[in-house]
């Protein structure tokens, strides 16, 4: 795997160009600029076929999982090349996906590739479509790699850890609307049928003006794998990548976006204005579980003087909570239940198929069309936002929206490599300080 950063230049151009961009990705992404027709006409319908041939980055729970929604979402497309830098995951990855798609499955052994480089490696196959499923710290490299090699992306959420692989996936999401490639994010509510019916209806006044807005995230614990004496310690933490911030950006980037995210979402996808709150390891203290917080508690505040009050906790034997509550001048919501309570009372009763099938659904269908779709713009920010709750957290102090995108923090190695990683830093408040802007 190739990873790249761009010089501080190009940086800060980025940095200044982002709200710029952010304002008119979506409006170019959906028209098609020149020679954009004839450019998917040849992707999707390769030698004169209707097969569009996908290839899959990362085949652990994930991405098997996304290759199988990729393969549902339309029978004509066929998983053609794997990459995944563990040689044994990527045997176990290749048997349970032939046997789960069937004739959809058409990898033959040289389209199979381990190792750092295999990343480079599958974007130079005549696959059409690229499934990025690997650890959330690998992914600015991949996406600015995916859009050069002129591939569409199904882009798992977060894209980044940092501020910086922030603005690389701003640019890449950008560069691919210019050539008019399809991307596509793993934030799967945007999606669902019954919470886009309840966000239409808040938009539309169903609540009157939004007040504030409370979200959690309570659940439990998730997996960890025990240590084997062969791993080195960059085996350790990219095998266990939940419980290290430079690969996961923390649970509150790597899970708890999805809540934040639909927070942008009520907002028109304008962002927060700064975010101040609290956080720590009060259950995981052990030194398997890496650098990472297992409780945040976080305020989002907005230019209109809107909040969200933030709480997200992965403790087992607790109780848990996942919803979105929506307070209102004339009525309250809540966004998974899909329901309102207010002047008029509404609860969505229709159709609910999977949200992880509409999205790869929405890809196929964007690219057989030669309409392209590009979640670029929202997908940033609500990484962005995400990762400014938690330096709040980590460092005690107020967060603002303007100094986080600004910021040089990059989190992990330039090259990742086996044997040495990166030192593992608990952060505490009050002594940490987030890493301010050039």
């Amino acid at each position: 795997m190739t990873i790249e950063i761009k010089n501080p230049k190009q940086n800060e151009s980025n940095r200044r160009s982002f709200l710029a961009t952010s304002a008119t990705t979506a409006a170019v992404a959906s028209t098609a600029v020149a020679g954009t027709s004839s450019f998917l006409t040849r992707s999707a319908h390769a030698a004169g076929s209707d097969i569009i041939k996908v290839g899959l980055v990362g085949c652990g729970g994930r991405g098997s999982g996304a290759a199988k929604d990729a393969m549902t979402a339309d029978a004509g497309c066929r998983l053609t090349a794997i990459a995944e830098v563990f040689y044994d995951r990527l045997e176990n990855g290749k048997a349970g996906l032939k046997k789960a798609l069937g004739a959809q499955y058409e990898v033959s052994d040289d389209q199979c590739f381990s190792g750092w480089e295999a990343l480079d490696q599958i974007l130079k196959t005549d696959i059409d479509v690229v499934l990025l499923a690997t650890p959330p710290g690998f992914r600015p490299a991949q996406m600015e790699a995916a859009v050069a090699a002129g591939k569409h992306v199904f882009c798992e959420k977060p894209v980044a850890v940092d501020p910086v692989g922030v603005r690389r996936v701003m640019a890449a999401s950008a560069a691919a609307a210019q050539k008019g490639l399809c991307v596509v994010s793993g934030l799967c509510w945007r999606y669902e049928y019954g919470v886009q019916a309840t966000i239409e209806k808040i938009h539309a006044g169903a609540i009157g003006e939004i007040v504030s807005i409370q979200s959690n995230y309570l659940t439990s614990t998730l997996w960890e794998r025990t240590p084997k004496p062969e791993w080195t310690p960059m085996h350790n933490q990219v095998l266990n990548w939940l419980y290290y911030s430079w690969l996961s950006g923390d649970h509150i980037v790597e899970q708890f976006i999805h809540s934040l995210d639909k927070a942008m979402w009520l907002h028109h996808d304008v962002p927060p204005v700064l975010c101040y709150g609290t956080g720590g390891r009060q259950v995981r203290t052990e030194t398997k579980f890496g650098d990472v917080y297992d409780h945040f508690s976080i305020v989002y505040e907005w230019a209109d003087g809107t909040k969200c009050f933030a709480s997200t906790r992965q403790m087992a034997d607790c109780h848990n909570e996942t919803e979105d509550f929506i307070y209102g001048t004339d009525g309250t919501a809540k966004v998974l239940a899909n329901q309102i309570k207010g002047k008029t009372d509404w609860k969505f009763e229709g159709k609910k198929p999977s949200m992880y099938q509409l999205e790869h659904i929405a890809l196929m269908k964007a690219i057989r069309d030669g309409k392209p779709i590009n979640n670029g713009d929202y997908m940033c920010k609500s990484t962005l936002m995400a990762i400014m709750g938690r330096e709040a957290a980590y460092s005690g102090q107020v967060i603002k929206w303007e100094d986080a995108l600004a910021s040089n923090q990059k989190l992990g190695p330039d090259r990742p490599d086996w044997g040495p990683a990166p030192e593992v830093e608990i952060r505490m408040p009050g002594q940490y300080k987030f890493n301010p802007p050039k």
